[in-house]
């Protein structure tokens, strides 16, 4: 019970405290870019890592403030940090980032500030799931609505919250952000900077190990900004480590977030809207009751339960990972479609699938029981990414997980048309040769460099629509006109 109680306590607040050795080669780094702030605050400050590491290396900084939540490490650093150098130049203070008063604080700083630190790498999700409270008020400030809202692209890291109150320290005064946080984070910070306007002169990602240094499976770095009034530059580069002088570019072009802007600038020809529009796979959020497997004939749901029900309303099914693996010819995995198009009433299905209703309805309190609020609202025994490009003959498919750009042509299965899971990403066309066309086209080395200039690979699900729509598909006509193959 106390590991248990130790563990959540790690979670809520994010405690991945920085080893000696990354404090120091951050602070190594800040000096070779030329830093030299007036004051050095540290908002999150743990056991002062950072704060002892700085104290050594910033030798003109007059003043350090290091604040912290855990009235244990508090107690702690203010006695540790008698031991360091120029101590008389060190305040820590015991309190809660989301309710310290930061204005005070910053009124008794002068010229330059430096914050500097290692926020929490937790997510408002992670801290529900314990109960955590260690989370800002309640609010939007993404301002998600809708679907994107009610599906979990209102997921955010305290971090990312975090930053964008500190961007708010710089709106009338110049200054630096040097942060440890993951790599995603800082690029959706970095993207509310230029969204807001706000005064940015310089900004740059360091990838750091944070296997090596936290223990942690995430893709981390050191992120710096140099925040200014006067200036308006985004575009920033990333380096492959702290150490490193290889780097590429990232910017905003054409309303497009852009990983590698020098590819990117010469390939602008290909943005556009397309008739055809990339659609996810179907999401049922049920796999044990909505996806059947056949084996001897037979179809058995995820309880291995026999399932008797009208053919009409089962297609078969290709997950993303055999959409990876190029197994896409034939499959024993089958999902039941009881509607055609998302909306569409369910309660016909009692006169004209009998089988399937019953089979709903002995089920229905695993369906009913689904937690996203999507399914609110909605016929009961609803799905969703359903319509009529579901039922297109042929198709173009890549799965938005893995981190390639194999797109593969999907027919008919047992004279069915195929359907997907809600990690694939499709194009439908009820024409072959159609098909073909855009698929040896998604092939070429032109589009295949355009859509790696906007992908992040090391996001969890690099692939998405968002930008696979940016690319305009040309029609059959002008693609043989203009002899690309």
């Amino acid at each position: 019970m106390v590991a248990t109680l130790e563990k959540n306590r790690k979670i809520e607040y994010g405690d991945f405290q920085t080893p000696k050795e990354l404090a120091d080669l951050v602070c190594k780094k800040l000096l070779e870019m030329g830093l030299s702030p007036d004051s050095i605050i540290e908002p999150t400050c743990g056991l002062g890592t950072f704060i002892e590491s700085a104290v050594r290396s910033f030798s003109t900084t007059k003043k350090f403030v290091g604040v912290e939540v855990n009235s244990d490490y508090t107690e702690r650093l203010q006695i540790n940090s008698k031991a360091f150098p120029r101590s008389e130049t060190i305040e820590i203070k015991q309190g809660d980032f989301f309710n310290f008063n930061w204005n005070q604080l910053l009124k008794e700083m002068n010229g330059e500030i430096l914050v500097l630190g290692n926020f929490p790498w937790v997510t408002n999700s992670a801290q529900s799931a314990i109960s955590g409270s260690n989370l800002p008020a309640k609010t939007n400030f993404q301002n998600f609505s809708g679907l994107d809202a009610m599906t979990g692209k209102s997921n955010f890291d305290i971090s990312e919250f975090m930053l964008i109150q500190v961007a708010e320290w710089f709106r009338e005064r110049r200054g630096h952000l040097a942060i440890l946080v993951k790599t995603a984070v800082a690029r959706k910070f970095l993207n509310h900077l230029h969204k807001t306007n706000t005064g940015l002169s310089h900004a740059a990602l360091y990838i750091i190990d944070a296997m090596k240094y936290f223990g942690a499976a995430v893709d981390a770095c050191l992120l710096h900004c140099r925040f200014d009034l006067s200036a308006k530059n985004y575009d920033y580069n990333v380096f492959e480590s702290l150490s490193s002088e290889s780097c590429y570019r990232v910017g905003h072009r054409l309303g497009l977030i852009v990983k590698d802007v020098d590819t990117f600038e010469g390939l602008t020809h290909l943005v556009g809207r397309s008739i055809e529009k990339w659609r996810s796979g179907i999401k049922h959020d049920s796999s044990e009751v909505m996806e059947l497997t056949e084996r001897d004939g037979v179809l058995l749901n995820g309880n291995n339960d026999p399932v008797n029900i009208e053919s009409d309303f089962v297609y078969p099914l290709i997950k993303g990972s055999d959409i990876s693996n190029d197994r896409v010819t034939q499959t024993s995995k089958f999902l039941i479609v009881p509607q055609r198009m998302v909306g569409e009433s369910t309660k016909p299905l009692k006169t004209f699938a009998p089988n399937l209703w019953a089979y709903l309805e002995n089920h229905a309190k695993q369906l009913d029981a689904r937690k996203s609020k999507i399914y609110q609202n909605n016929p009961r025994f609803s799905i969703f990414g359903v319509g009529e490009y579901t039922f297109a003959p042929w198709k173009i498919a890549i799965c938005g997980l893995y981190k390639n750009l194999n797109f593969r042509l999907v027919g008919q299965i047992q004279s069915k048309p195929v359907v997907f899971d809600d990690t694939v990403y499709f194009l439908s066309f009820e024409k072959f040769e159609e098909a073909k066309i855009i698929f040896d086209y998604l092939h070429s080395s032109e589009v295949q460099n355009f859509l790696s200039s906007l992908i992040f690979w090391e996001d969890k699900r690099p692939i998405k629509t968002s930008i696979l729509n940016k690319l305009k598909l040309p029609s059959q006509d002008s693609i043989l006109q203009q002899e690309l193959f």
